[in-house]
């Protein structure tokens, strides 16, 4: 009977039996690294009512801890100059013992794909993938992944993919690439432990890193954000979310310049699509004609239905599209997904299919990058008859809608990351207790089609964070986006340069630095492969900034224009050694007083820039790498490029040709 009573008390009170012992987050873990002489902090759950004796080896010291009425225990810890291993071990009656400690230097790594990509992966290969895994035995290098999580609220309760990993050749594909290369020339100039927390999600915007009393402080957040503070729960903001999105298809609607009398007339079978030109599907259309252009197109393909198919619903299957599609089949919508790059199968039914031809539309909003059609197969056939498939690859009619730019904004899905606030709460917030160096980003492919925004948008982020850190301005450094997409044969407008240039300003904040990539980038991949030069430019501001080093860790900067007659004289910093890399400099603009750009000739006077056309009598503004995919090939003599820059702020311009 006492025995029965006893398990009778455990299965009532499992909550006192579970608290025994000390619970740790997810941070605290054998093999972490902690911050080198710093006043780190520790924190978690223990037996309530008893003191919590936190025990280190490195100074043989105890502190004594009394959790709250909650269980709840936070204490800070002294930590010496780098070095390990050690333990520390904590006991409120139980005693709980983490090993292989090391102190060193701890870096947070945050931002989209470019910086989740591990060294193989979804995104591609990194440089020499199967070399570098088997050099990377480098177990003072350590590294632990936060969980793809999202919340509404601020948490305080960590979700993580296990504990801290060891860097060895096993555990190397686990990796942030740039976060591994990063920590690696940093350990070889050091050979100080390192430490990264790799809070990434690859396809993310920066206002979901972002908390949201800091994105309050800007107007087109306020409502997002407010929405989503007094939302019970998010089923409520899925319901608003579908409302919101049908009113936005609306508007895209009705921004069509066909639309008329609440229809849009190029989705029936009837409209005539002669002066509609073609394009090959499948495949994005940047690569079929249409390089550079973000916004809405349609797209018409009359198909011959066998008469064995009238009346029987069918599956429409159009690879993955990007970014927003809706589809019609004989003028009636059988589909429509706003998931960026999700594969579409749309089931047709029958009372739709006639025998003879049927006309297949899809309007595509892309919103940066690649846009339409990937290169998967296109096909429709009966369901569940998947051999009888009519191939639908070939020639489909297109035509242009509008640009992005004319576009209302979309609203935000209510279950995924891209939200406001959602990876700060879920992904950030139950880390800024943890005692860190500093922060390393790759991020903004996701906010390029709003790159004003983005001026504003990302120091706020970066302050937010040091505000909640409560470090002060500790380091944070970035990647500027590299080059992407086909190459420009005249000058342009581009939204990824103005992009860049938004990260290029926010150098004003204080202790920030930025690595440029402009020359290391892919036009045919937005996850270019050479890495290991993105972490070593990284790695060159804080062994600047930080640790003491003499040595360049940024490229020629511009700091000034001036006109002189036919030419234009650009003064730079950081320019000891200006060179190119080529016969001449390349991917200078220049324009006059009617903002019309024309290639300029270029030329290189000591720590200046010479720059002309003879299409512009009368220069007043230059701009170099200003495209996607800039030819760019203006260094200094410790081989870092220049960032692209312009000395105008026009909106709206005009282009001149050759």
């Amino acid at each position: 009977m006492k025995n029965k009573l006893i398990i009778a008390l455990a299965l009532l009170f499992p909550a006192i039996v579970c608290q025994a012992k000390v619970v740790l987050p997810g941070c605290f873990t054998d093999d972490m690294v902690l911050q080198q002489k710093s006043n780190v902090n520790l924190w978690g759950k223990a037996n309530v009512g008893k003191n919590l004796v936190i025990t280190t080896s490195w100074n043989k010291k105890s502190y004594t801890i009394k959790p709250d009425a909650g269980g709840n225990w936070t204490a800070k810890i002294a930590t010496p100059a780098y070095g390990g291993p050690y333990t520390i071990t904590f006991n409120d009656g139980e005693q709980t013992e983490l090993k292989n400690i090391l102190i060193g230097e701890v870096w947070v790594c945050s931002g989209q794909s470019n910086m989740e990509m591990t060294p193989t992966a979804m995104y591609g290969d990194i440089l020499n993938f199967q070399q570098e895994k088997a050099a990377a035995n480098y177990p003072q290098i350590r590294m632990l992944k936060i969980e793809n999580v999202t919340n509404i609220k601020p948490q305080t309760e960590l979700k993580t993919r296990g504990a801290w990993q060891i860097c060895t050749p096993e555990s190397f594909p686990k990796f942030s690439t740039v976060a591994y290369f990063f920590a690696r020339n940093l350990y070889e100039s050091k050979h100080i432990p390192i430490g990264i927390i790799n809070t990434t999600w690859g396809g993310t915007i920066a206002e979901a890193w972002t908390s949201g009393d800091a994105l309050k402080q800007m107007p087109a957040f306020q409502k997002p954000v407010a929405d989503m503070e007094n939302s019970p729960d998010e089923k409520e903001l899925l319901a608003r979310y579908e409302g919101e999105l049908k009113q936005w298809m609306g508007l895209i609607d009705k921004k069509d310049p066909s639309y008329s009398n609440g229809k849009l007339p190029w989705i029936e079978n009837a409209y005539n699509d002669a002066a509609w030109k073609t394009i090959k599907v499948p495949g994005f259309w940047e690569t079929a004609g249409l390089p550079n252009f973000d916004g809405v197109i349609g797209f018409r393909k009359v198909i011959n239905v066998p008469a064995a198919w009238a009346g029987k619903d069918l599956v429409l299957n159009l690879g993955a599209l990007d970014d927003i599609d809706v589809t019609w089949f004989n003028g009636t919508e059988v589909g429509h997904n706003e998931v960026f790059y999700a594969n579409r199968s749309y089931t047709i039914p029958g009372k739709l299919v006639k025998a003879g031809p049927n006309v297949i539309a899809v309007r595509i909003f892309d919103t940066g990058g690649n846009g339409g059609f990937d290169n998967k197969p296109v096909s429709i056939a009966p369901v569940g008859d998947v051999a009888a498939a009519i191939d639908l690859a070939g020639e489909w009619k297109y035509n242009i809608i509008n640009k992005m730019s004319d576009m209302p904004p979309m609203p935000y899905r209510p279950d995924g990351p891209n939200r406001p606030t959602v990876l700060y709460n879920a992904m950030v917030s139950p880390i800024i207790n943890y005692t860190i160096k500093g922060a390393i980003w790759y991020q903004g492919e996701s906010n390029a089609d709003r790159a004003y925004q983005y001026r504003t948008l990302f120091p706020l982020m970066i302050n937010n964070w040091r505000a909640k850190w409560g470090q002060g301005n500790f380091p944070f450094y970035f990647v500027q986006l590299a080059a992407f997409m086909p190459k420009d044969n005249a000058p342009v407008e581009s939204a990824w340069a103005e992009l860049r240039e938004a990260q290029l300003m926010t150098l004003k904040q204080p202790n920030t630095g930025m690595a440029v990539t402009i020359d290391i980038g892919d036009a045919a991949n937005i996850h270019p492969a050479n890495k290991q030069e993105v972490g070593r430019r990284l790695a060159l501001i804080a062994r600047a900034k930080n640790y003491g080093e003499k040595i360049t860790y940024a490229g020629p900067a511009y700091t000034s224009v001036k006109a002189n007659g036919k030419t234009m004289e650009l003064t730079f910093s950081n320019a000891v050694g200006l060179k190119v890399k080529g016969d001449k400099p390349t991917g200078f603009a220049i324009a006059g007083a009617d903002k019309k750009f024309y290639w300029a000739d270029a030329k290189l006077q000591g720590n200046k820039v010479i720059v002309s056309s003879a299409q512009v009598t009368a220069p007043v503004a230059v701009r170099y790498g200003w495209g996607n995919n800039p030819d760019c090939n203006l260094y200094n003599a410790d081989d870092l490029p220049a960032s692209p820059f312009r000395t105008d702020d026009w909106q709206g311009i005009t282009f001149g040709k050759e």
